[in-house]
C-alpha cells in the first residue's frame, strides 16, 4: 500500500505516537472509497445500547443482525465500522480484514434514572480490541457531567494502554451535564471546548456534534464577541472546532444524530468539508433506511467529500 501525501501529512501531526498507532490510523485513512484523501466516513452502531433495539433497528429490521452493518460498511466503501463488544464479536471472523473496526469500550443506556449523573460504564477492554483485530478503541466522555472527571481518568488510563499496544483512540466528546441547557449541548463555544478536551486527553480521532451559533457560557460569549470569532455559518463553526482540535492537527469527524432528511445530511457534509473537517461518523441516518437508500446516501456523501457534489 502506497500512502498518499495527504495521509502522510496527517500522520506527521501525531509526533508522540508509536509506529503501531500510526499504522492503525493509516489503515483507517487509507481504507474504502475515501482512502488516501484525508477524509473519512465511519459507521457507528452503538445505538442499541444507548437507545434500545426497537428505537434503533425497527425502522429497518435487517439492521437487528450485526452482520448487516459490517456488510453495509464494506459495500459502501467506508473507512471504518465502530460498535460495542458483542456486535464486533458477532462478525469478527466472517469479516476479518475486510474493514478497519473500532471497539466502543464504554456505553450508557436509556433505562438509567434521569436524575443520575451522565456517565457510561466500561464494557470492553484494550485486549478485547486486540483479540478482535480492531484498529482503535472508542470511548465516550461527557464534558459538563458531574461524573465527567471520572470519565477523563478512565480514558486517560485506557488510552495509555491502547497506545502502548499499538491501537489508536477515538473519543466521542459529547457535552452533557446538570448545568448545561439543551441548547448548550450543541452550542459552538461548548462544542469547541469539547473538541479541545478530547485533543488534550490524547484522542487520535475526535467525534463531536455539529454545533449551532448559540453561546452557552457567559465568559466565553464575551471573548467570542470581543474577538469577532466567525460562527455565522455551519462551515465557519466547523472551522472553529478544527482550530480547537490543535488547529487541525487532530482528525475530527462529526456525528449525524437522529434520522433526518437526505438534503439536511448532504448540507451537513458540505459544511464539514468546507470548514476543513475530516468527515462524518453517521449511523441512524444510514442503517434506519433501507439498504438501497443507505448505499445511495453513502455514495453521495463520498462524492461530496471528494468535491464531486
Amino acid at each position: 500500500m502506497t500512502i498518499t501525501p495527504e495521509v502522510r501529512k496527517i500522520l506527521a501531526n501525531y509526533e508522540g505516537e508509536t509506529p503501531g498507532v500510526k499504522a492503525n490510523l493509516c489503515r483507517m485513512l487509507m481504507a474504502g472509497r475515501l482512502g488516501g484523501t484525508g477524509k473519512m466516513i465511519i459507521l457507528p452502531v452503538d445505538q442499541g445500547f444507548e437507545h434500545g433495539p426497537a428505537r434503533s433497528f425497527a425502522p429497518n429490521p435487517a439492521a437487528y443482525d450485526p452482520h448487516y452493518h459490517y456488510s453495509l460498511a464494506i459495500e459502501a466503501g467506508l473507512n471504518a465500522y465502530a460498535a460495542p463488544l458483542g456486535m464486533i464479536e458477532a462478525g469478527a471472523d466472517t469479516f476479518a480484514g475486510q474493514i478497519p473496526t473500532i471497539l466502543k469500550a464504554n456505553s450508557a443506556n436509556s433505562l438509567m434514572p434521569k436524575a443520575a449523573p451522565k456517565d457510561q460504564a466500561i464494557t470492553a477492554s484494550v485486549d478485547d480490541a486486540l483479540r478482535l483485530g480492531c484498529s482503535a478503541i472508542g470511548f465516550t466522555i461527557y464534558p459538563g457531567s458531574s461524573a465527567g472527571l471520572d470519565m477523563f481518568e478512565e480514558i486517560s488510563a485506557m488510552r495509555e494502554e491502547a497506545a502502548a499496544k499499538g491501537l489508536a483512540t477515538v473519543i466521542w466528546s459529547y457535552p452533557r451535564g446538570e448545568d448545561l441547557s439543551k441548547d448548550g449541548e450543541t452550542a459552538i463555544d461548548v462544542a469547541a471546548y469539547a473538541a479541545q478536551m478530547a485533543a488534550l486527553l490524547g484522542a487520535h480521532v475526535i467525534k463531536i456534534k455539529l454545533s449551532t451559533d448559540h453561546l452557552e457560557q457567559a465568559e466565553a460569549k464575551k471573548v467570542y464577541e470581543k474577538h469577532e470569532i466567525d460562527i455565522a455559518s455551519p462551515a465557519a463553526r466547523v472551522r472553529h472546532c478544527m482550530q480547537a482540535a490543535f488547529n487541525g492537527r487532530r482528525i475530527v469527524v462529526f456525528s449525524g444524530g437522529a434520522q433526518k432528511g437526505e438534503n439536511a445530511v448532504y448540507d451537513d457534509a458540505r459544511a464539514i468539508r468546507d470548514g476543513g473537517g475530516n468527515g462524518s461518523i453517521i449511523g441512524r441516518n444510514t442503517f434506519q433506511r433501507s439498504r438501497e437508500q443507505a448505499l445511495a446516501m453513502l455514495d453521495e456523501l463520498v462524492r461530496i467529500y471528494k468535491g464531486e457534489a
